[in-house]
């Protein structure tokens, strides 16, 4: 007669030939799935950078422009006063930059166009190049040195900063944008201002 041992039979475990039994599977099977999680990590984060602009509605740099915008003072300058977009049309704001030029600075064409206005507005000289497609700059206060309707090329020294110059210490130049007909961010065309997407790195470092 066959005699059972009491309490309940507890299967042998599966060793392996140094007999260390599954630790060896289960340490494999994780390292597995966690390179397996950095990389969907790495993946969703990349997914993201690339449709971010679509899920927060974000504009593009430089939106319905020609490419190739520069900026109208040379070497890239500060800006003294940003642009405050008025809640209104007829309400108070900063329809421009103020981008730092001393006087005598070259103010140059930031994209090729035709010089639709140059003349005095009140008491300065204000410049505009129609660069189309609905798109206009403003310069103020300024001497210009091309006439109306004279073409420019990007880069082009169109004009230079009057004396004084624009802002409370007399050192800046007014750039405004038109865009059919309504001011934007002059920024937006020179300059990326979308977010930044930090991306976690391959392998989790």
């Amino acid at each position: 007669m066959t005699l059972l041992p009491a309490g309940p039979v507890r299967p042998a475990p599966c060793t392996g030939p140094s007999g260390s039994g599954t630790s060896a599977h289960v340490t494999a099977a994780g390292s597995a799935a966690q390179g397996t999680t950095r990389s969907a990590v790495w993946v969703c984060g990349a997914l993201v950078l690339l449709l971010w602009p679509l899920l927060v509605g974000w504009p593009a740099p430089a939106s319905g422009a020609s490419p190739g915008w520069a900026w109208p003072v040379s070497p890239r300058p500060a800006v003294e006063r940003r642009f405050e977009a008025p809640a209104k049309r007829w309400l108070p704001g900063h329809r421009g930059v103020d981008l730092h030029a001393p006087p005598g600075t070259p103010v140059r064409a930031p994209q090729a166009g035709v010089v639709s206005f140059s003349g005095m507005v009140v008491d300065r000289e204000v410049l505009t190049v129609d660069h189309g497609e609905g798109h206009l700059s403003s310069f103020e206060p300024v001497t210009a040195v091309v006439h109306r309707g004279e073409r420019v090329a990007r880069g082009q020294v169109v004009a230079t900063v009057a004396d004084p110059g624009h802002g409370p210490g007399g050192s800046a130049v007014h750039w405004g944008v038109r865009e059919d007909g309504e001011y934007v961010n002059p920024v937006q065309f020179v300059a990326d201002l979308r977010p930044s997407v930090l991306l976690p790195l391959p392998g989790g470092g």
